[in-house]
C-alpha cells in the first residue's frame, strides 16, 4: 500500500507542475517568406504551420538578393554558400511577398506585417525606390528590412560595392522610415570571423546615434551562426548591448536562432542568468524571430526552442518578448490584437 501511495502523490505533484507550465503566444519578428532564389513552400503552408504552433502575427519579408545558377555550375546551389557564383540584388522579392498578402482574407491579413527588403543598400536611389513601393500599396508595409548590409560571407558573393549600415544611401532610407514611422530590421555584424572585438559596431552605432525618431531592430544582435563556427561566443557581445540599450532607446534586439545558443541557453539548455538579468533590465527591448528562410516545416521548432529561456523571466516579461514587443513597434497606424 505504502508505494502506491507514494506513486499517486507523484502523479498528482506532476498534473499540479502541468497545470500551472506556461503557454506561450508568439510573434515572429524575422521570417522570410521566400529563399536565396525566390521559392517559398507557399501561404497555405506557413498559415497551418503558425495555426499548429501559436504563432499569432509574423514579420513577413523577402529576401533581398537572389542567387545565381553560373553556367559554369552543373548542379543548382541549394544555398548562397553553395559555391561561388553571385548574388545579386532582386526588387521583385516585394511583389512575390505583396502578393501572397493580398491575396488572404481580412482576418487573415491582420495576422502578417510586410516588410519591404528589395533594394540595393548602397544606392542613393533606393529611398526614392522605397517610397514608390509605399505608393502602389499604400497601408500594406509595416517595416523596411531584413536590410543585409555586413552579412557574413554573403557580402563578398554580393554583386556591387560592400554594403554598410551607415552609408550615405542608408542615411535617406532611416530619414524616410522616420517620415512614415516605419522600424527597420538591419542585419549588421558586429565582427568579422577573426577579429576578437567589435570591429564593425561603429556602423549600427552612427545611425542610432543620428537618426534617434528611427527604431531600428538589429537582427541577431550583429551575430550569426558564420561567425560562431571561428567564435564560439563572443564575449564583449553582453557588455556592449547592454552599453547600447542604455544609450539608444530606439534600438530594439532580434533575438533569433543564433543568440538561442551559445548565448541564452548554456550547453546543457538552460538559460543564461546574466542574459536573463539583461532582458529583465530592458524588457520591451527584445523580441522572437525563426529566420526560417521560404520553408515553414521547422517555424513551431525555432520559436518554440526559445522557451526554456521564456520561463526563467518573469511571466509578464516573457509574454512581451514572446509576442507584445514586436507588436509595440510596428507603426501606430497597425491595428495591434
Amino acid at each position: 500500500m505504502p508505494p502506491i501511495r507514494l506513486s499517486l502523490a507523484w502523479l498528482l505533484a506532476l498534473c499540479c507542475v502541468d497545470a500551472y507550465a506556461r503557454e506561450y503566444a508568439y510573434s515572429d519578428a524575422h521570417l522570410h517568406y521566400v529563399d536565396f532564389f525566390q521559392e517559398t513552400a507557399g501561404m497555405s503552408k506557413l498559415l497551418t504551420a503558425m495555426d499548429d504552433n501559436a504563432i499569432e502575427h509574423v514579420m513577413i519579408s523577402g529576401i533581398p538578393v537572389a542567387k545565381k545558377w553560373h553556367e559554369d555550375e552543373p548542379k543548382r546551389p541549394r544555398y548562397y554558400a553553395g559555391d561561388d557564383a553571385d548574388a545579386y540584388w532582386y526588387s521583385a522579392t516585394d511583389v512575390i511577398v505583396a502578393a501572397a498578402v493580398n491575396k488572404l482574407t481580412p482576418e487573415q491579413r491582420q495576422r502578417f506585417h510586410p516588410f519591404l527588403s528589395g533594394f540595393n543598400p548602397n544606392d542613393k536611389n533606393s529611398a526614392a525606390h522605397i517610397q514608390r513601393m509605399l505608393d502602389l500599396n499604400p497601408g500594406l508595409w509595416q517595416g523596411i528590412g531584413e536590410v543585409f548590409t555586413r552579412h557574413d560571407d554573403l557580402t563578398a558573393l554580393t554583386a556591387g560595392d560592400t554594403p554598410r549600415a551607415n552609408n550615405e544611401a542608408m542615411t535617406r532610407i532611416y530619414h524616410l522610415a522616420a517620415e512614415n514611422d516605419l522600424p527597420v530590421m538591419l542585419h549588421s555584424n558586429i565582427t568579422s570571423k577573426r577579429e576578437k572585438n567589435p570591429l564593425y559596431l561603429a556602423e549600427v552605432e552612427e545611425p542610432l546615434r543620428n537618426h534617434p525618431h528611427t527604431r531600428f531592430i538589429w537582427a541577431h544582435a550583429g551575430t550569426s551562426a558564420e561567425i560562431h563556427r571561428h567564435q564560439t561566443q563572443l564575449d564583449f557581445l553582453l557588455p556592449t548591448l547592454s552599453r547600447m540599450l542604455e544609450a539608444y532607446p530606439n534600438l530594439f534586439v532580434d533575438l533569433s536562432w543564433s543568440m538561442l545558443t551559445p548565448y541564452l541557453l548554456d550547453e546543457q539548455g538552460k538559460p543564461r542568468d546574466e542574459w536573463v538579468k539583461l532582458v529583465e533590465r530592458f524588457p520591451e527591448r527584445f523580441m522572437l524571430g525563426s529566420d526560417v528562410v521560404g520553408r515553414f516545416n521547422k517555424l513551431g521548432k525555432e520559436m518554440r526552442g526559445f522557451d526554456p529561456f521564456l520561463d526563467a523571466l518573469p511571466e509578464d516579461v516573457a509574454r512581451k518578448v514572446a509576442r507584445d514587443n514586436f507588436l509595440a513597434i510596428l507603426p501606430r497606424s497597425v491595428g495591434k490584437s
